[in-house]
């Protein structure tokens, strides 16, 4: 969009944001409603040989990455330009974070995502779990440990000459076009991740369907928000593309660990006229009142606090190790391994296997810590 007034720039900007708030409600709302969840996944198959909740993720993966293609093809969305396809592949950072991440979500009773929807089911606790991981996320973004980090872990990386996308590293190799080459890799990453959620006959209900399709379209459509309705090629005020309402400046969809530390800044400072709402702290306002609107018709609201100081312990830790590992993995399980992955980053291939190996992990821990002691 160009020749824009101000106000006709703040108005669209409104709109995406406005936009946002519905989608990521409905989200919320499917989520509570389908319980969605990372955590959930990992521990059904470990625990229970029951892999439905994970055949969820894999349809959502599989929506999201198929949509994503679709848009691109249609000139909607440039997906080098989103948030997750920068040239500098920080292999040992999303490795190490993604694995802290997956430790943090047992410990704290679920990831970013679940954490919102628990607040709105009522759970007290998950309120301390976004406080703290929202504290140590902005630390790992601009305090201390974000020194730390830059000068440690993201030290070893991989620089290319091209974005990380899949089809942008691999086109030259197959003398290919990169918009040719993503329809060919999506159809089969993506046609895979579906297919291995379709073709076990139990998994056909209403509540699975609903719970994959509903999360892959959400991750579509908050790329589509931001890559193309708030998106300007050229801004009257810089003579530059812009990107409206984005805390990155980039494309982005959704991700729930950097814009728990937006929110709390956003909260915090609100009279700062420099702190404005962005789609990921609407995402977050959203998902919260869109599970909240759920528990209360399904009438599955309850008030939960802690059971005592373990399990405030735990709580305590999960939350600071999800906020330092989503931001170190450049994101949550939600961040990389949907929106990341639905780009073809190679950061989000490897922040995946990394969140479902600290699942099992945290997992490990728990039972080790349920187990009787030897007198």
């Amino acid at each position: 969009m160009t020749d824009l007034s101000p106000e006709q720039i703040r108005s669209l900007g409104s709109q995406a944001l406005l936009i946002t708030f519905v989608i990521t409600a409905a989200l919320g709302a499917i989520m509570q409603r389908t319980n969605f969840c990372t955590l959930g996944a990992v521990s059904d198959g470990i625990l229970m040989e029951d892999w439905s909740r994970m055949r969820q993720w894999c349809l959502a993966i599989g929506i999201a990455i198929l949509g994503v293609a679709f848009m691109s093809h249609l000139g909607w969305i440039d997906v080098t330009k989103s948030l997750y396809t920068g040239n500098r592949v920080l292999y040992l950072s999303t490795f190490i974070g993604s694995v802290l991440f997956g430790i943090g979500m047992v410990l704290a009773s679920g990831c970013g995502s679940k954490t919102l929807v628990r607040i709105g089911s009522g759970n007290l606790k998950s309120i301390v779990v976004f406080i703290v991981l929202g504290l140590v996320a902005y630390m790992t973004m601009r305090g201390f440990l974000g020194v730390l980090r830059t000068n440690s872990i993201d030290q070893v990386a991989l620089n290319l000459k091209t974005t990380q996308d899949l089809p942008s590293v691999l086109s030259a190799s197959f003398g290919m076009g990169k918009e040719q080459l993503r329809w060919i890799l999506s159809l089969g990453i993506g046609g895979a991740f579906i297919a291995y959620a379709l073709l076990k006959k139990s998994f056909w209900n209403v509540e699975n369907l609903l719970a994959g399709v509903g999360v892959g379209l959400a991750i579509t459509a908050i790329w589509w928000v931001s890559g193309h309705f708030a998106h300007l090629e050229e801004d009257p005020n810089t003579l530059q593309e812009a990107f409206l309402v984005t805390n990155s400046g980039r494309m982005e969809s959704l991700s729930f660990v950097a814009p728990y530390a937006y929110s709390l800044d956003w909260l915090m400072f609100t009279s700062d006229k420099s702190k404005v709402l962005t789609i990921g702290i609407v995402a977050v306002l959203g998902m919260i009142a869109g599970s909240a609107i759920s528990a209360v018709i399904s009438k599955r609201f309850r008030w939960e606090a802690f059971r005592g100081v373990e399990d405030t312990a735990n709580h305590l830790v999960g939350a600071a190790l999800m906020g330092f590992g989503g931001v170190s993995a450049m994101g949550c399980t939600v961040g990389q391994g949907l929106s990341g992955i639905s780009t073809l980053a190679l950061n989000a291939f490897i922040a995946l296997p990394g969140f479902f190996l600290g699942g099992y992990l945290g997992l490990q821990y728990l039972q080790w810590r349920m187990s009787p002691k030897p007198c």
